[in-house]
């Protein structure tokens, strides 16, 4: 009904500046019967006559006249209104929206964050990072970041890249513990679990064995729900854990950490970016997306390859010798 109200109000304005219905309906691409039907339904909502027509002409009544004042304020403030959202979808300014996990999401979403804004000055980003997968349209999410695959129907997903899953040690560690050799191996040494921050549970290990994804629990030495806590346990040498790679690539590379049981490496999971509709995005979330998929498609940084992990695990032999 409301939207029938203000149908037949822009008419009735269009029908008195142009001098004719009939021309109203031609700039409005509706047929002539429609539009005069718009303005008697108009009238009758109202309960006065707004306009004197006859088959030539047509011209206000005093009514009319003082309905067509009080409104062209607002008819003026709502073509505004559209032009300046048909206008801002050609623009990269503005704010968006962002959501992707907490755990140790930020090393990887900061670098393009700050990319894109160094090209983009008017971008203000609005960012939230949560375990938690909540509700796109609710959240009013312009781009997320999900591990795994893409969180609800009508999203679409992407994978950027596989999400390893390592088994890393200190070189401290190892020199006061030893190296496991075998997953068996595990059970005597000091492990770490993490905790799922929304539902509490600890989750197992995630190993491949004999080419599929298996899962153990391990005895903890130390739990928590923080990734980075959990890197920097690693770290100082307190644990043995499992870590993803973009949290352990940097270290790894660095010889901070030594990869371990590289025979069960799983890279099961990915890391996913979901939008909505390819058709109606703005400018802004597509030239971010773009981006995106520019600077993380196939873990640039982030994935380690097998001769990369192969190296690290040497050298730490040569190293401990």
């Amino acid at each position: 009904m409301f939207k029938q109200k203000i149908r037949g109000i822009a008419t009735f304005a269009k029908a008195v500046e142009l001098g004719s219905i009939r021309q109203a309906a031609l700039s409005q691409g509706v047929t002539p019967q429609a539009a005069s039907q718009a303005i008697a339904q108009l009238e009758q909502h109202l309960g006065v006559r707004l306009l004197h027509r006859t088959t030539r002409s047509l011209a206000l009544t005093e009514e009319g006249r003082q309905f067509l004042e009080n409104t062209q304020p607002a008819l003026a403030a709502l073509d505004r209104a559209l032009l300046l959202a048909r206008e801002s979808k050609d623009d990269i300014a503005g704010p968006l929206r962002i959501v992707g996990p907490k755990s140790s999401f930020a090393p990887v979403l900061m670098p393009l964050l700050d990319a894109f804004c160094r090209q983009h000055p008017d971008i203000q980003p609005d960012v939230q990072l949560d375990d938690g997968i909540g509700n796109w349209v609710q959240d009013r999410v312009d781009v997320g970041f999900r591990i795994g695959p893409a969180p609800e129907d009508g999203v679409i997903g992407r994978r950027l890249f596989p999400v390893q899953l390592i088994v890393c040690a200190s070189p401290d560690y190892l020199q006061r513990h030893g190296v496991p050799r075998t997953l068996d191996e595990l059970a005597a040494h000091r492990c770490s679990v993490f905790r799922h921050p929304t539902q509490g549970s600890v989750l197992p290990w995630y190993l491949r064995v004999d080419g599929e994804v298996m899962q153990r629990q391990m005895p903890p030495a130390l739990s928590t729900n923080d990734t980075e806590l959990e890197l920097q346990a690693v770290l100082a040498g307190q644990v043995i854990g499992q870590l993803a790679n973009f949290s352990a690539a940097a270290h790894i590379r660095a010889g901070r950490l030594v990869p371990l049981l590289l025979p069960h490496v799983s890279a099961h999971i990915g890391l996913h970016i979901y939008y909505g509709s390819r058709a109606a995005l703005p400018k802004r979330v597509r030239a971010f997306i773009d981006l995106a998929v520019q600077q993380l498609q196939d873990g640039a940084g982030h994935v380690l390859s097998d001769k990369e992990l192969a190296a690290a695990a040497q050298g730490w032999k040569r190293r401990g010798r």
